[in-house]
């Protein structure tokens, strides 16, 4: 076994030297947060609750972030958190982290893969591969806990070199995978689906592969938001239809955008909420994406068309938090734009000229990753990503008393905890994000922690109640920490 690795590493030392020196930029990100307390209840910790249910063979209730018990597949209908649940034995609080570090690395193998297919024997794969891992949506969704959207879009590329290769299997076994990653996957997948039509019209059989993908994706997304979710939710309706300025459903937004498609076109690059702080966002959003696939929008277009689901979803969205170039938002255009940009420098001619748009595409990819890290018109807890400062690996409180604190807590106890705290106590059957209580035997509260989702005014008044009632014992009490157990009757 070791013997092969070596083997493949001599073989392909470019490859496997850009992945590790990705995987531990990447870990210094994504697993610093998470020891530095910087990953919260949305997501990571409810996900992870949820790996310690499927992992035993139940279902998740939300009742980490919902007041009101619900099936977690009401909120996000995603399959890979019970296929990957096992591994919470092994890895436990990061167990999503090193899903999603692995799934980014083999994406960029793809990514490779691809282009070593399709062009051998050229310099486009390296670029290709470089241009991926310095994408500014990787470094972003890295600095944002955990998402299975990230996992399915690293399959994209699998996905187009098995069309390629016209491995109908792989094809079938990859769309399948994908599909299941969350609900709004297939809607994307519909749009990837008409532009590999559009890429290979004159092959007849993946003509209508291509075609089937669509229409399979199509009817998997109007089941699953129409019937699936809605029969699992509370309120029996699909619960992430945020698009109020299309309209109050999928319906009303479909005759706006087919009736007032000039106003509708326009809301994409304008700022349509009451505040003018998020002037502006979209406008980043666009350029940063023309810099990075400037030569995919001038001689591949087709690649921004497959995007289309992508850009709807975020800038259409009541929050503008969706808007920007931050969090994981933009994870869906990294392989996309990867494969256009450097399909059309492979078509030109001139060696000189394609030499130049090989680094430029490079830089441009790297410029646009240091935006994100360096300043970006939306406000980001820069902390989060800029690995390069001290901020990133220290907290507000000390982080080994935190752990200290945390290890007062028995492992089979019921907790109540601020968001911060949650995905270190995920994987128990029940923890809960404050001010949810319910049957927690223990509080786990900082003075000096955000105190989401309350106010400041309301966590303090709710803090002090706690202490002054008898039915709380204080175990741990000082600036920064609170842990608080419940009396035995």
């Amino acid at each position: 076994m070791f013997r092969r690795l070596i083997s493949r590493f001599r073989s392909e030392p470019f490859l496997w030297s850009a992945l590790a020196i990705a995987a531990l930029v990447y870990i210094l990100i994504s697993f610093v947060n998470h020891y530095c307390f910087r990953t919260y209840t949305l997501d990571l910790g409810a996900y992870t609750n949820a790996l310690y249910d499927y992992a035993h063979f139940g279902f998740n209730d939300s009742s980490t972030f919902k007041a009101v018990p619900e099936n977690l597949l009401a909120d996000h209908f995603d399959l890979y958190l019970p296929l990957v649940s096992p591994l919470v034995y092994l890895f436990g609080t990061y167990t999503l982290l090193v899903v999603q570090l692995i799934a980014v690395l083999v994406g960029a193998i793809g990514i490779y893969r691809y282009f070593d297919y399709r062009f051998p024997n050229t310099h486009l794969k390296r670029f290709a591969l470089i241009y991926f891992l310095l994408f500014f949506g990787i470094f972003a969704a890295f600095s944002f806990d955990y998402h299975s959207n990230v996992v399915a879009t690293m399959l994209v590329p699998w996905l187009l070199l098995a069309f390629a290769k016209r491995k109908f299997r792989q094809i079938v076994v990859l769309t399948i995978l994908i599909l299941i990653a969350k609900e709004n996957m297939s809607l994307w997948v519909v749009f990837i689906g008409f532009g590999l039509c559009y890429t290979y019209f004159r092959d007849k059989q993946l003509r209508y592969m291509a075609l089937g993908i669509s229409g399979f994706s199509m009817l998997y997304f109007v089941m699953i938001t129409g019937v699936v979710m809605p029969a699992l939710s509370n309120s029996g309706t699909y619960p992430h239809f945020h698009y109020s300025v299309l309209g109050t459903g999928a319906g009303e937004a479909l005759m706006q955008l087919l009736s007032h498609p000039i106003d509708s076109f326009k809301l994409l690059f304008i700022n349509h909420s009451p505040f003018p702080e998020n002037n502006g966002v979209k406008a980043e959003f666009w350029i940063v994406t023309a810099v990075c696939g400037l030569f995919c929008l001038i001689r591949k277009p087709i690649y921004l068309f497959m995007l289309i689901p992508i850009f709807a979803q975020k800038l259409f969205h009541d929050n503008s938090a969706m808007w920007g170039i931050n969090q994981h938002y933009a994870i869906e255009l990294a392989p996309l734009l990867a494969i256009g940009t450097f399909e059309a420098i492979a078509q030109f001619h001139n060696q000189q000229w394609k030499r130049v748009a090989l680094f430029t595409a490079v830089i441009c990819s790297l410029a646009c990753a240091i935006r994100v890290m360096d300043n970006t018109v939306a406000y980001a807890e820069k902390a989060r990503i800029r690995i390069y400062k001290e901020a990133h690996y220290n907290r507000e409180f000390p982080i080994d008393e935190a752990y200290k604190v945390l290890r007062l807590i028995p492992e089979n106890a019921v907790v109540s905890a601020q968001s911060a705290f949650v995905p270190h106590l995920a994987v128990r059957e029940s923890v809960y994000q404050f001010p949810i209580i319910r049957n927690a035997t223990y509080i786990l509260l900082s003075p000096v922690e955000n105190p989401y989702p309350l106010t400041a005014e309301t966590f303090t008044h709710k803090k002090d109640s706690l202490l002054n009632t008898s039915a709380w014992k204080i175990v741990t009490k000082n600036n920064t920490f609170i842990l608080l157990k419940k009396q035995q009757p």
